[in-house]
């Protein structure tokens, strides 16, 4: 019974081209699985909560509830933030957190997740935690939750989704467990288009928004990353610049070839949709936009915090002045 442990890097799935939710499906087929350990982080709104359903993946949930910890890691670092010494320490865990997350901000792939470097940055990082704030709620508790998740997964098989800095730890309390072999993967489609679609969510200044548009215009999409998704992140830029028409245009395109999957986009796709419509003036069925996503099951935490300032308030778009 051999488990393999893949890396979870949790939104910077969103900022890495080569390593991304697509290149993350295609890890699991490569890998012959259809069904995953969720053993990372509980956040509803993870990238890989949309990319593998859509992908037709299972989830197997077995991580234990750990926000009573944070909560603890908190009153802690209150605390020792009132005296000097207790600085002294927050300061020595705060260089380690920084030294991964130096780590992190190069280039990440397949490939690189499961480097030597990389992991070996991520027992330093704990290492050092641990020296500065003590096993405990310093670290939240990071060896007990490591201890439920072997006991958890012990005797089982198939492919477990481990947060990067908890696979060192939980590969040594699971000693038939095995890092997955990467020799013949490349990422594909699947990636190439997803890294697309997050690039367009995410504009930076000096961006070529007309080849951005004209690349999204150009591609099918497929199920983890939809026409529909394509449509929407293409409005956005529309929206950016102030061109109410062709985003209203999109979303409403976009809007009638949603499905349930991926199960966040509806919320994401008709909150934006609302703000257009308010924009332009269309107060009332903004408002029943608002409405719906609102009554969405999965709609995700920014898609309804968005439609309930749009509820509160019409929302209004600074048009940017042009020469």
């Amino acid at each position: 019974m051999t488990l393999t442990l893949l890396p979870d890097v949790g939104d910077l799935l969103r900022l890495s081209p080569q390593y991304n939710a697509g290149t993350v499906v295609e890890l699991m087929r490569f890998l012959g699985a259809s069904e995953v350990w969720w053993a990372t982080g509980s956040d509803p709104d993870h990238p890989l909560r949309d990319a593998l359903p859509a992908a037709r993946i299972g989830i197997r949930d077995v991580a234990p509830e750990w926000a009573w910890a944070d909560a603890e890691y908190h009153q802690l670092t209150n605390f020792l933030n009132q005296y000097p010494q207790g600085r002294e320490r927050l300061r020595a865990a705060g260089q380690a957190e920084r030294a991964l997350s130096a780590a992190l901000a190069e280039p990440l792939s397949a490939h690189r997740a499961i480097s030597p470097e990389l992991l070996d940055a991520a027992r330093a990082y704990h290492d050092a935690t641990r020296t500065a704030l003590d096993e405990g709620p310093g670290t939240r508790w990071q060896e007990r939750r490591l201890s439920e998740l072997a006991a958890a997964l012990q005797g089982q098989s198939g492919v477990v989704l481990v947060a990067l800095d908890d696979l060192p730890g939980l590969q040594a309390l699971l000693p038939l467990s095995v890092l997955p072999d990467l020799t013949n993967f490349a990422p594909g489609e699947p990636s190439r288009v997803r890294a697309l679609a997050d690039r367009a969510w995410q504009l930076n200044e000096g961006d070529d928004l007309g080849a951005l548009l004209a690349a999204l215009d150009r591609e099918p999409g497929d199920a983890v990353t939809p026409k529909a998704e394509l449509d929407a992140a293409a409005a956005s830029i529309h929206l950016a610049v102030g061109d109410l028409v062709a985003a209203r245009a999109l979303l409403e395109r976009a809007a009638h070839g949603l499905t349930d999957l991926p199960r966040s986009l509806p919320g994401l796709t008709l909150a934006r949709l609302g703000q257009v419509r308010d924009a332009q003036g269309d107060r009332d069925l903004a408002v029943r936009t608002y409405r719906a996503v609102l009554a969405l099951s999965h709609a995700p935490t920014i898609a309804r915090e968005t439609a309930e300032a749009g509820l509160k308030v019409p929302f209004s778009l600074e048009i940017p002045a042009t020469d």
